[in-house]
C-alpha cells in the first residue's frame, strides 16, 4: 500500500557526529595492527600506515560534504552516484553494499561482540556447536550474535528516537573509553624493553611471511616493494577507518543537512583518525612491535604476534595485568553493539532509496508508521543474520575492501563530473582544496587499489567479481520491473 508519510528532522550534529564516530569505531582499531605490525615490521611504517590512511580518509569525507550539501536526501552516496553517472553505477552501489558491505560488516560486528561476551560468559562461545548442518552451522556465539541484529533493529523499527539514543550513549560511552585507554598508555604505560626495541630501529621495514602460525621468512623492504607493502598493509587501516560515509545514508532525517552533514563528516572522521594514531602510538610504548609467535608472554609475542591478533587486550595487560582480558571485552563489547547501531540505522536508508527507485523490492521503499523504513530493516537483518550463521562474512569482507576503494573513487571523482553537468546547483559547501585535493584522493585510492590488485589478487579479484555480477542482476531487475508496469498499463 502506498503512503504519504516522510522522514522525520531528527539528527542535530552531535546526533550526526556520533554516528560518524559510532560507525567507524568497532573492533579494527584493537586487532588489525597486527597484521600490519606483520606486513611493515617497524613502529614508524605501522604509524605511517594509519596516518596515511587517516589523511585518505578526512580527505575523502571533506570532499563528500559537498555533494551531501547539494544533494541532501536519504539514500546518501547511492544518490550522488546515480545523479553524477547513471543508475547502473549507483545500483551496483546499493547492490555490493547490501549483499556484502554494510551486511557483512554486520555480521562480522555482531560475531565480534558476541566472542568478547562469551570472556564473560563463556557458555555463550564460538566452541558451544548448537546445530550443524554444513553449510549452516549454529554455535552460541552466532546465536548471540543474530539476537544483537534482531534487537538494535526492533528499537531502530520503533523510530529514529530510539535508534538516535541508542547510537549517542554507546558512541560516547566507547569514546570516552578509549580515550581513557590511550591516555594511561601515554601517560603511565610505557616499558624499558618496548622502548628499546621500537625507537632502536624505529624505520625498519620488513615483510614477516606466516603461515599456519609459523613465521616462513622475513623479507626486507625497500623502494618499490616498500610503498607496495605500505598499500598491502592500508587494508586493515582503511577498513577500521570505513563507514563514516554511513551518515550521508540519513540525509532525508537530518536537520538543515546542507551544513550539518559535511560539518559532522570533518568532526567525526577528524577525531577517529586523531584516536587511531594515539592508540598505535600507545601500543609501540607499551609493546615491542617484532614478537614470536607462540612465545611465553605479551612482550615475547609484541604486537606482530599478540594473541588471536588482540593488540588492544596486550597492550591493555601491560597497564591493567590480568583484569585486561575482562577490561577490553566490555570495551569491545559497547563498542560494537553501538557500531552496529549507526550501521543497522543507516544501511536501511540506502535500500529505501533504491526501492523508491524500483531497484530493489518495493516494500522496502515505504516508511513504518514510526516514519523509519521499516522493511527495509528487516530485509538487512535477515540476510545479515544468514551471513552469520554461514560463517562466510571474514572472507566476504575480505574480498570488498577493493570495491569500498573503487566506488569511493567514483562518488569522489563525481565531484568533477557534477562541477561540469551543474555548475549552477547550489552548493552551500565547496569541497577542501578542489580541484587539487580531490584528486589527490583518487590519485592515492587508484594506487592502493592498484597495488591491492598485484599484492593481494585471491582479494581483490573476487571483490571486483561480487561487484560486476550486480550488472546482468540491475538488467533482469529492470527487465522485471518494466514487464510488470506494462502489465499493470495493459490491464
Amino acid at each position: 500500500m502506498q503512503t504519504d508519510r516522510e522522514f522525520k528532522r531528527e539528527l542535530r550534529l552531535l546526533d550526526s557526529t556520533m554516528i560518524v564516530i559510532g560507525s567507524m569505531i568497532g573492533s579494527g582499531i584493537f586487532i588489525v595492527s597486527a597484521d600490519i605490525a606483520r606486513t611493515m615490521g617497524g613502529p614508524g611504517w605501522l604509524l605511517m600506515s594509519w596516518l596515511v590512511a587517516g589523511v585518505i580518509t578526512v580527505i575523502g569525507a571533506l570532499s563528500y560534504g559537498e555533494l551531501a550539501g547539494m544533494m541532501p536526501r536519504a539514500g546518501g552516496q547511492y544518490v550522488y552516484l546515480r545523479e553524477a553517472y547513471n543508475p547502473l553505477v549507483a545500483f551496483l552501489y546499493g547492490w555490493t553494499l547490501f549483499t556484502v558491505i554494510q551486511t557483512g560488516t554486520i555480521a562480522a560486528v555482531a560475531v565480534a561482540f558476541a566472542k568478547f561476551t562469551a570472556v564473560l560468559l563463556p557458555g555463550l562461545g564460538e566452541d558451544v556447536v548448537l546445530f550443524d548442518a554444513g553449510l549452516f552451522k549454529v554455535t552460541a556465539a552466532r546465536v548471540v550474535a543474530i539476537a544483537s541484529i534482531v534487537l538494535l533493529t526492533a528499537i531502530n523499527r520503533r523510530g529514529l528516537h530510539g535508534g538516535r539514543i541508542v547510537q549517542n550513549v554507546f558512541t560516547l560511552a566507547k569514546t570516552l573509553a578509549v580515550v581513557g585507554l590511550v591516555g594511561l598508555g601515554l601517560a603511565i604505560g610505557r616499558h624499558p624493553q618496548a622502548l628499546a626495541a621500537n625507537f632502536g630501529d624505529f624505520w625498519h621495514a620488513s615483510w614477516t611471511h606466516v603461515s599456519q602460525g609459523v613465521i616462513t621468512s622475513v623479507e626486507p623492504l625497500a623502494g618499490l616493494a616498500l610503498l607496495g607493502a605500505l598499500g598491502a598493509s592500508m587494508v586493515g587501516s582503511l577498513f577500521a577507518s570505513d563507514a563514516w560515509n554511513n551518515i550521508t545514508f540519513t540525509a532525508g532525517e537530518v536537520v538543515e543537512p546542507k551544513r550539518t552533514i559535511p560539518l559532522s563528516l570533518a568532526l567525526g572522521t577528524g577525531t577517529v583518525v586523531l584516536l587511531y594514531l594515539l592508540a598505535n602510538v600507545a601500543y609501540i610504548r607499551l609493546l615491542p612491535v617484532q614478537g614470536v609467535p607462540g612465545a611465553a608472554d605479551v612482550l615475547g609475542r609484541g604486537i606482530q604476534f599478540a594473541t588471536s591478533d588482540r593488540v588492544g587486550v596486550a597492550a591493555a595487560t601491560m597497564i591493567f595485568g590480568a583484569p585486561a582480558a575482562v577490561i577490553m571485552a566490555v570495551l569491545i563489547m559497547v563498542s560494537t553493539f553501538g557500531c552496529n547501531n549507526g550501521l543497522i540505522l543507516a544501511g536501511a536508508r540506502v535500500y529505501y532509496a533504491m526501492a523508491r527507485d524500483r531497484l530493489f523490492f518495493a516494500n522496502a521503499g515505504q516508511l513504518n508508521r514510526k516514519a523509519v523504513p521499516g522493511a527495509a530493516l528487516v530485509v538487512q537483518a535477515v540476510w545479515a543474520s544468514l551471513l552469520c550463521l554461514t560463517g562466510t562474512y571474514s572472507n566476504l569482507l575480505d574480498y570488498v575492501i577493493f570495491a569500498v576503494l573503487i566506488f569511493y573513487i567514483l562518488t569522489v571523482a563525481g565531484l568533477f563530473v557534477l562541477r561540469r553537468t551543474r555548475p549552477d546547483a547550489e552548493r552551500p559547501y565547496r569541497a577542501f582544496g578542489y580541484p587539487v585535493v580531490p584528486a589527490l584522493y583518487i590519485l592515492a585510492a587508484a594506487a592502493i587499489a592498484v597495488d591491492l590488485l598485484i599484492l593481494k589478487p585471491t582479494y581483490t579479484w573476487p571483490g571486483l567479481g561480487l561487484v560486476l555480477l550486480g550488472v546482468p542482476v540491475y538488467f533482469l531487475w529492470t527487465r522485471r520491473k518494466g514487464a510488470g508496469a506494462s502489465g499493470a498499463r495493459g490491464a
